[in-house]
């Protein structure tokens, strides 16, 4: 436990984003309560636990006093007495199913009116005031989008772990795919400034959609280009700055703003971010472009609402990148894979895969820790390590 906390000190700088710890198991929990210092991370305390054992109660009494900032986890349904939320700085709440349930009917029909509270109070979902949604609290597996959005925009929730990917894309599937408007501003600014192409394949990588939609209109008859061109950095060179910067204003006027897509498009750009990483040290920065590229277009059947293999066709990406998403064979599976495994807490696949692949427990806890912590302030979170 030392050595995790001495690596945490030594990776998280004070400009990383807030990071909040969730043992999984109740040992672990008891070092980090017992041995992490004053500055530490957050730490999330299960509710059940907590209840369940007088221990975990007085470490967390113990560590309250020296300073830690704790978060209780657990359902809103059961949130702790008045004396026991006095030792947490916040929640990481769930709903029950019957509440979700409840809250989201609310919502959807006719939130803020009478005749919706009426309906709430004869169904019972808000006769106990643990089923009304509290504010400023994080909340955890929301399944649905109205609910999420009533967290954040109505009860100022401090952030939303997990965001309802599903309905989502359930929500926008009618809507006709379109590349990010801030990230086109930003693109557009970078070229007005006369910034480096590692800065603007930086911008360009960033959106997904961007990103195919500039490699569908490099490879495109209207350019007549001589020779595939495979990678977002070969395009920019290739397609020159005046001819891109037209190519951006004329995306402009149907551009995206949504703010219930960034977190979806944000979750594709981490996964890409730590596969990148994941690629073996000293192999070169184009491979590792393409590890990238790879990994996030992965994702692109989330985003365009067609099958995967339907939209890398009409690319001439390299097979490595195609086998690795389609086939889940070649150099790049395995990475392409372990990206994906790390985003969840189960630790049957991460396992299985380190094993294979030879990969060293510690090497890829650093790995995931120093790519959360060069995220900047306020871009969405999907990941927690």
């Amino acid at each position: 436990m030392g050595h995790f906390l001495r690596s945490l000190n030594e990776i998280w700088s004070q400009q990383a984003p807030p990071l909040l710890i969730s043992a999984q198991s109740r040992q672990v929990l008891c070092n980090l309560l017992e041995h992490a210092p004053q500055g530490s991370p957050w730490i999330e305390v299960q509710g059940d636990w907590l209840q369940q054992d007088e221990g975990i109660y007085e470490l967390v009494q113990k560590a309250k006093a020296r300073g830690l900032m704790l978060v209780w986890g657990g359902s809103l349904a059961e949130v702790p007495d008045a004396d026991a939320a006095r030792c947490f700085a916040s929640s990481l709440l769930s709903l029950p199913p019957e509440g979700a349930n409840g809250i989201a009917n609310v919502v959807r029909s006719a939130t803020g009116k009478l005749e919706a509270a009426a309906k709430a109070e004869d169904a019972g979902f808000f006769t106990d005031q643990s089923l009304s949604l509290l504010g400023g609290q994080m909340y955890q597996g929301l399944q649905s989008l109205e609910l999420a959005r009533a967290c954040l925009d109505t009860h100022d929730a401090a952030g939303v772990a997990g965001w309802p990917v599903v309905d989502t894309i359930q929500a926008f599937k009618l809507q006709q795919p379109q590349p990010s408007r801030d990230v086109l501003f930003r693109l557009m600014k970078a070229i007005d400034k006369e910034q480096s192409l590692d800065v603007m394949e930086e911008i360009l990588s960033s959106d997904p959609v961007l990103a195919y939609r500039f490699l569908l209109y490099t490879n495109s008859a209207a350019l007549g280009l001589r020779r595939g061109v495979d990678s977002l950095r070969r395009g920019l060179v290739m397609l020159g700055l005046g001819t891109l910067e037209r190519w951006l204003a004329d995306q402009l006027p149907h551009a995206c703003s949504e703010p219930d897509l960034v977190p979806l498009r944000t979750q594709v750009v981490l996964r890409a971010r730590l596969a990148e990483r994941l690629i073996e040290a000293g192999v070169s920065l184009e491979l590792q472009r393409e590890m990238y590229l790879c990994s996030l277009f992965s994702q692109l059947d989330l985003l365009l609402h067609e099958p995967v293999a339907n939209i890398l066709r009409r690319t001439p990406l390299n097979e490595r990148i195609f086998n690795a998403i389609v086939t889940r064979t070649g150099p790049y599976a395995a990475v392409l894979q372990m990206s994906q495994a790390l985003e969840s807490s189960d630790a049957a696949p991460i396992r299985q895969l380190r094993e294979q692949e030879e990969w060293d427990a510690e090497e890829l806890n650093r790995l995931l820790l120093r790519m959360l912590s060069e995220l900047k302030l306020g871009m969405p979170q999907t990941q927690s390590a």
